[in-house]
């Protein structure tokens, strides 16, 4: 397809025995955990795959923690909040994510100030939880469509007609702004992802986070989501990143295929001097319960930091 890159059948080669050998003795390795998403992947209804069939699957694989994807819980209700957190904890899983939608680039106010509102009420689902960062949204213009409609244009699409980009990114930044109060109070730490939308580019990222300055607001830091110079992109924003989401393609990408050198990505994180979380979300076409424990080899492989 057009949004496609660099068609693989798969993602990066795990690193060889010989090359583990030459690690440095006193190492760590960043904690794994995978997000719900692997296992659904919107295939269907989120029914068919509920979060308690997600933790047990990551439990049984070996991970170290889960991120729950907010569309996929099928209630936000406190006794089906408490049912995760105890059946997490039960099977030795970190609740270590929280990935939720939202967007801010809308000229009324209106629509800008329900955003802020939903995504306050994210935060505190995020903290009835105990989940100490949660993924965020810039959104985008809704010029181009449908999503499949965006990835045929790698992400790029028009401003809307009679505004700028720099209206967007005020928008975007003041919005945030009103949801840091709430972040800094609960705890929860916010993570920009590069998603799209005015986080399309690793500059935009780095321009809003900058620009709120808050401690509250980090990256997360998602290795699919840079379609060109994705290496780079990564450097930029890496010293930033409360959490790294790594992506994975085995049996070709859903909407495209990026053949991610996991080894060099890992390099690019000790640098930076990243010790947190790596999230896996599959995004392939092969059966989740053959890719992911693959590609949490893959990511054991490649995440570790010098003590």
């Amino acid at each position: 397809m057009a949004g496609s890159v660099l068609a693989s059948a798969g993602c990066a080669t795990p690193v060889s025995e010989e090359k583990n050998a030459s690690k440095p003795n006193e190492v760590r390795q960043n904690p794994i955990g995978v997000s719900t998403y692997s296992f659904w992947q919107f295939n269907g209804p989120k029914e068919d795959t509920p979060m308690e069939y997600c933790i047990d699957q990551a439990a049984r694989l070996g991970f170290d923690g889960i991120e729950l994807l907010l569309v996929q819980m099928t209630s936000e209700e406190k006794p089906y909040l408490n049912n995760l957190k105890k059946r997490a904890f039960h099977a030795g899983l970190d609740l270590m994510g929280f990935s939720t939608h939202q967007g801010y680039v809308y000229p009324e106010k209106e629509k800008r100030d329900e955003e802020i509102k939903k995504t306050i009420h994210q935060i505190e689902l995020a903290y009835e939880l105990g989940i100490p960062t949660m993924r965020l949204n810039t959104g985008r213009w809704g010029t181009s469509g449908s999503f499949d409609e965006l990835m045929a244009n790698r992400g790029i699409e028009p401003v809307l007609e009679g505004y700028t980009e720099e209206d967007g990114f005020n928008w975007v930044i003041d919005s945030i702004e009103q949801c840091i109060p709430v972040a800094e109070k609960t705890g929860v730490v916010l993570g920009l992802e590069n998603h799209w939308g005015l986080g399309r580019t690793a500059k935009g990222v780095q321009r809003i986070v900058k620009e709120v300055d808050s401690p509250w607001l980090m990256v997360t830091l998602d290795t699919g989501n840079f379609l060109e110079d994705p290496y780079d992109q990564l450097e930029m924003l890496a010293g930033q990143a409360i959490l790294m989401q790594a992506k994975t393609y085995y049996g070709g990408g859903k909407w495209y295929t990026l053949d991610l050198d996991y080894p060099r990505i890992g390099e690019i994180m000790r640098k930076a001097g990243y010790k947190g979380y790596v999230s896996l979300e599959f995004e392939g076409n092969e059966d989740p319960l053959v890719a992911v424990p693959k590609s949490l080899e893959v990511l054991r492989d490649a995440f570790y930091y010098e003590l």
